[in-house]
C-alpha cells in the first residue's frame, strides 16, 4: 500500500496547506484573499452580507456567553 493510500484528507489538507505556505509569502495570500472577496462581492447582493453580518453577530454572542 502506498504511503498515500493511508493518508487521510485532512492529513493531506495540512501537508499541502504546508507546502503552500513554505512557497509563498503574505503577499500572495493578500492577493488570493482580495480576488476572493471581489469574486464573492459579484455573486452575491446587500441581503447575503447582511446574512452572514447577523449570524456573525450571534456566533460572538454566543461565544461572550458560554466564557462567562
Amino acid at each position: 500500500m502506498d504511503n498515500n493510500d493511508s493518508m487521510s484528507m485532512k492529513e493531506r489538507g495540512r501537508k499541502g496547506g504546508q507546502a503552500t505556505a513554505e512557497k509563498h509569502d503574505k503577499e500572495f495570500y493578500q492577493e488570493i484573499g482580495r480576488k476572493g472577496g471581489e469574486a464573492t462581492a459579484e455573486k452575491h447582493d446587500k441581503e447575503f452580507y447582511q446574512e452572514i453580518g447577523r449570524k456573525g453577530g450571534e456566533s460572538r454572542r454566543n461565544q461572550q456567553r458560554d466564557d462567562d
